[in-house]
């Protein structure tokens, strides 16, 4: 089942039950550990572990492996996702930090660009995602809401809500974690090499 198809049929469901909340933005999860820094946190290789999960009681798990560079200007990841019934996507973020710290976001699927900003220890994304149609021209419209940071011990948590009409239709999870390259010394972090660059940035 496609995602188009998928959040299709969720759409069919809430148009006749109206039974889900507002498209709100997910909330700070309450064990956050240390701020989460984006040109920090996701630099090198790291690989997340995620479900969607939809109001008509769909659910369908994936895996991505990310890798995230960090030029000084922008934060780019290149995600490799591989969903439970086969399917095989990648994505490329590029988002762009801002002169008032925030950032500007685009995706190939994203309409326009996405906002990130920093909410206390968490960071947010919000953005349009435009779901294809059967010909690939750009379909459906959904909303997305993300909210990330660096969970008590280590690792990244990402949830988010996904909106259409103004209702929330779906929420995705994500846990993620390190990485390490074979052959590599699996106590050293990358995220430690450009943490003395992003101190002097935000000076």
């Amino acid at each position: 089942m496609t995602l188009k198809t998928l959040l299709t049929r969720t759409a069919l469901v809430l148009a006749l039950t109206l039974l889900a909340g507002c498209a709100t933005k997910p909330p700070t999860p309450d064990n956050a550990g240390e701020a989460f820094v984006l040109e920090r946190d996701l630099v090198g290789k790291t690989l997340a572990t995620g479900s969607f999960s939809a109001i008509d009681g769909t659910h369908r798990e994936f895996i991505a492996h990310i890798d995230g560079s960090w030029d000084g200007k922008a934060v780019t990841l290149v995600e490799d996702f591989e969903f439970d019934d086969g399917v095989k996507e990648r994505k490329t973020w590029v988002l762009t930090r801002l002169e008032n710290g925030e950032w500007s976001g685009i995706r190939e699927d994203v309409v326009g660009t996405a906002r990130g900003y920093q909410d206390g220890k968490a960071f947010r994304l919000d953005y349009t995602m435009a779901l294809p149609n059967e010909d690939g021209t750009p379909g459906r419209k959904m909303k997305f809401r993300d909210v990330l940071i660096n969970d008590s011990d280590g690792t990244i948590i990402n949830n988010a809500t996904v909106g259409l009409w103004g209702f929330r239709v779906a929420t995705v999870s994500l846990l993620i974690e390190r990485e390490a390259a074979e052959g590599t010394d699996t106590d050293t972090d990358p995220r430690t090499e450009v943490a003395a660059d992003t101190q002097t940035d935000a000076k």
